[in-house]
């Protein structure tokens, strides 16, 4: 399935301050069919940011007026449901980290492949599109998902914003739910090609989902640990 079969030619946001990667990039994804907007700057990209309402947003770090991180941070407190991914040249694990935790589905290094790209979007926009294919509200006891609106309620009623990569493991596992789905078919499916995830990081996330779903002591949602395996999501 192509990229532009799955985004249906969603408008996306460049911000490149390489003003070669930046055309290239641009024109390369233009040729796909896409609305792809270059800004060269942090002040540009905030423009374009607010009158384009991008689905797809590509940023680099290095700005020659502001800090990638901190923008992306504005962007996700003015709209969240935008597919972030970072363009840039640090490979430190803090900033990566950093990165992640903003909310961006992907951090890619430079320099990279165009091809590279397009299949770690083809990934991400895939996952995407089956989240929109759930209902708008689930419920299972006191427990509610809303997978578009990235939130989760707890037993106590409190609303609780998930993580990208929370929410596509959540997803997953819903999709495949009384089914046994390995840490490897995780990494595969959400994070793809990326070096970065291991079988831990998993285990990590698994972790924080599981802190909402034991807040429901009947047991409604259930994250089990299948041995030696991967995990499996079980209703009551």
């Amino acid at each position: 399935m192509s990229l532009v079969n799955l985004a249906s030619h969603a408008p996306i946001l460049l911000v490149e301050d390489e003003k070669n990667l930046g055309i290239t990039l641009s024109e390369y994804l233009k040729g796909l069919g896409y609305n792809c907007q270059l800004a060269i700057n942090a002040a540009e990209g905030q423009k374009y940011f607010d009158e384009m309402n991008p689905a797809i947003v590509l940023l680099d770090i290095g700005l020659p007026d502001g800090n990638g991180l901190e923008l992306a941070r504005k962007w996700r407190r003015q709209k969240k449901d935008f597919v972030l991914l970072f363009l840039s040249a640090l490979n430190d694990p803090s900033t990566r980290l950093e990165g992640l935790e903003i909310g961006a589905e992907d951090y890619i290094t430079k320099p990279f492949a165009l091809k590279e790209l397009i299949l770690r979007l083809e990934r991400i926009l895939s996952s995407r599109n089956r989240m929109n294919e759930t209902p708008e509200e689930l419920q299972f006891g006191p427990l509610k998902i809303w997978f578009k609106r990235y939130e989760v309620q707890d037993a106590f009623g409190n609303i609780i914003s998930l993580a990208q990569k929370e929410c596509a493991i959540l997803n997953l596992l819903y999709e495949r739910r009384e089914e046994a789905v390995t840490r490897d078919e995780m990494i595969d499916l959400i994070w793809g090609t990326d070096k970065y995830p291991s079988q831990r990081t998993v285990d990590n996330y698994i972790v924080r989902l599981r802190k909402w779903t034991e807040t429901d002591k009947e047991g409604h949602l259930n994250i089990q640990s299948i041995r030696a395996i991967g995990y499996k999501l079980s209703l009551k």
